[in-house]
């Protein structure tokens, strides 16, 4: 692995790695940085989560515009993403809600469809509790589960927030995916026999996706407050599948879990941030891949 140096026209860094793949971080703001430094047309897949809104608390910037400030902000990130993007590219947008405004999400999907189609919703489940009595006949599961982790909400009116969203937009709707790349097994083996598409031990996972948080014992091992684990960028990549020479874009790189997972994968990768603190995060964890 061979690293490129910054200088003023160049990325903050660029890493060739041994596959001839390169990641390349800008210490920029997404809306010039796609102006500038991505050409039309050049994106297979945009892995990303844009700030919520919601007031919280990073390093540079300040999470609680106005709402049809911050929602026009988005629309303008969104149009850019289309410039660059693919015809047949997909935008893997992740968005949560808070407890007093649960539209937050939809009022994002909700500007960007005048320039995308919304292929798919998927529900990124971060923790899930199922009733032994609820799970059916499955020897293998023999109690109750509890699994995953949750920020726990101090009220008596909402419930604990256990999952977000992907929302899968497209340019027309019709990107063709590679479903078993992030399928799951046949719990019913006998359905492998009996359906004629299942050709082998694996079936369509869904829309709903189980991926806990690592477990951490004290906050600074969670040094950004709203990252979201590698598994979530790598699966996506993967749905919509793995190509020669494939190009991942994340305008809002944080401390780089979409390109730690494009890293993983063998594919390229364009990142922005306007913190620099959290680019050198990301840039250590990308050392580790």
């Amino acid at each position: 692995m061979t690293v490129q140096e910054p200088s003023s026209k160049s990325p903050y860094k660029t890493i060739t790695r041994e596959n001839g793949s390169t990641i390349e971080i800008f210490h920029k703001d997404c809306l010039r940085g796609m102006r500038e430094n991505v050409k039309q047309d050049s994106i297979d897949v945009v892995v990303t989560s844009p700030p919520y809104n919601m007031g919280i608390n990073y390093n540079g910037y300040n999470d609680e515009m106005p709402q049809d400030k911050y929602l026009d902000w988005l629309k303008k990130v969104g149009r850019l993403i289309k410039t660059v993007l693919k015809d047949d590219g997909s935008l893997f947008l992740n968005m949560g809600n808070k407890p007093k405004n649960p539209w937050v999400a939809w009022d994002v999907a909700n500007v960007l469809r005048k320039d995308f189609i919304l292929q798919n919703v998927i529900h990124w489940i971060k923790s899930i509790a199922i009733n032994k009595q609820d799970v059916g006949k499955y020897p293998n599961i023999v109690d109750d589960v509890a699994v995953g982790h949750f920020k726990p909400i101090v009220s008596n009116r909402f419930l604990n927030d256990c999952h977000e969203y992907i929302f899968h937009f497209t340019k027309n709707g019709s990107s063709i995916l590679d479903k078993l790349s992030v399928g799951v097994p046949y719990q019913d083996k006998s359905n492998i026999r009996r359906w004629k598409q299942a050709n082998q031990d694996k079936r369509d996972r869904g829309n709903t996706w189980f991926i806990p948080y690592d477990t951490i014992q004290m906050r600074k091992e969670r040094p950004h407050p709203a990252t979201f684990p590698i598994k979530l960028p790598e699966m996506c990549i993967n749905l919509h599948g793995l190509k020669e020479k494939m190009v991942v874009m994340d305008p809002f790189l944080g401390i780089g879990s979409t390109a730690v997972a494009s890293a993983k994968l063998g594919v390229s990768f364009v990142g922005f941030e306007i913190d620099k603190e959290y680019v050198d995060m990301a840039i250590a964890r990308l050392d580790s891949v």
